[in-house]
Formats: C-alpha cells, structure tokens, sequence
C-alpha cells in the first residue's frame, strides 16, 4: 500500500531536522531538569476552507513530522481555544477506531478544531455515523473524508474469532461482528493474512459506501467537492498508509 507521504519527502524532513532548520520535538534534558519541549505554534490558522487534496497534504505533513519524532503541536494554544469557542472550522473528518492508541489529532499532528473526528469501533458504517459526516461536508465545508483504520484492529479479530471460531461476544457487540461480515469474506477470498486483509476490506468497503452514499456525498464525489480515502494507521511504525479502492473487474 502506498504511504501517505514519499519517502523521499520524510527523508529531507530529517535531514532538515538534523541540520538545525526544523524544531525538535524535544531538547536533551540537563540532569535533574524536565526536558524541554518544542512550544505550540504561536500563529492562530486560518478559518479559510481547504480543497481535498491541500487537506489530504497538511495530514501528509503531520504524519512525517509525528514520527520523526518532530511534532510542532499546531492550535493548541488558549488563543486557538478561544478562537474555536466562538465557531468551527476544521479542515478534514476522520471516521476511526476507538482504539485509544489511534488518535486522530495525534498521528497526524493536529490541534484543537482541526479536524472533525467520528470515532465508532471497527470502524464500521451506520446511519448515525453517515449522518455525522453528512454535517461536517454539508454545514462544515469539509472537502476531504478520511477512513483511518489500524494494524492489529482488537475488533477486526474478535469478529474474526466470533464467526469462526464461535468465540462471544459482549452483548451489544453482535452489531459490530454483523457490520464487519463483508470484510472478513472478502478477507477469506485471499490467501494472505487474514487478520490484516480483513481490516484492509472493511476500510476499503467503508470508503466505497460513502463515495456512493446518495444524495449528498456521492454528488459531492462527482462533482469534486468532496474528497474520500481510506488509510491504515501502523501502531508499530506511526506510518499511515493509504488504502487503494479495489480494482474494477
């Protein structure tokens, strides 16, 4: 799968850093001193609306920055905080897991009112979901949808462990095991890994729904409003990779 970012880009990110033209995250510490760390970006951001692809490059540049190691922590100040009080404006939604070690503005080094997060275990697709990231395009402006699963998905494998091996699941979570029975046969279908493939083809079945969710996104598709990808958080690496749609037979 294609990263979101080149490697040729990460490259010239660090070396930047390393020849003092970039902030570091964080300054050694001096023995018996808390380290210092690189302050949050002083300038308040425009409330001006991004295209999909400028919103697609300013997460590009978040993941390179967080796992080099070199976070500038953007919109995290209590000038943002009051600025985001009075109204909204984030640049992109992101629909992702709840798994507490995929957060969205972290990943992608992002601040308060960036981004317009829906977060449901899987993730999987319902109507309140849909609904949610209807507002953001339609009352928000927002031009860029982002499907962020992730390696090693806890609810991926336990649907996996539920319709195959008969294991339980906790009561209301037979909704989540149903919702995820498209991925895990098209999982079954290849002859890969099938954990990872499953949670391949639900982010890749979860951004297919929403590009053809009529009226309202699949008009903002085709006319070139609206923007939408699927991706994979690794939690080893940091890296985020993008999710091709499948190929047309």
């Amino acid at each position: 799968m294609p990263r979101l970012f080149s490697r040729r880009a990460f490259l010239a990110l660090t070396g930047a850093v390393a020849s003092g033209a970039a902030l570091a995250a964080c300054a050694p510490a001096t023995p018996g001193q808390p380290p210092v760390f690189a302050p949050a970006t002083p300038t308040l951001r425009s409330p001006a609306k991004l295209g999909g692809d400028a919103a697609l490059d300013r997460l590009v540049q978040g993941n390179i920055r967080y796992v080099a190691g070199h976070m500038i922590y953007p919109d995290q100040t209590a000038e943002r905080r009051a600025q985001v009080a009075q109204s909204q404006s984030p640049f992109a939604a992101v629909l992702c897991c709840t798994d507490s070690r995929v957060a969205p503005e972290v990943v992608f080094d992002q601040g308060l009112g960036d981004l317009f997060v829906v977060r449901v275990a899987g993730p999987v697709l319902d109507d309140t979901l849909l609904g949610s990231l209807e507002y953001g395009v339609t009352q928000l402006g927002l031009a860029l949808v982002v499907v962020l699963g992730h390696t090693q998905c806890d609810t991926v494998r336990a649907a996996l462990e539920a319709t195959y091996l008969g294991a339980q699941v906790p009561p209301h979570g037979g909704s989540l095991v149903t919702a995820l029975q498209p991925a895990l046969a098209a999982a079954l279908a290849n002859s890969g890994d099938l954990w990872h493939d499953a949670i391949t083809a639900n982010i890749r079945l979860v951004a297919a729904a929403l590009q053809t969710s009529e009226p309202l996104l699949a008009n903002a598709v085709k006319t070139g409003g609206l923007k939408i990808v699927g991706a994979i958080y690794d939690l080893d690496t940091g890296w985020v990779e993008l999710v091709p749609p499948e190929a047309k037979k």
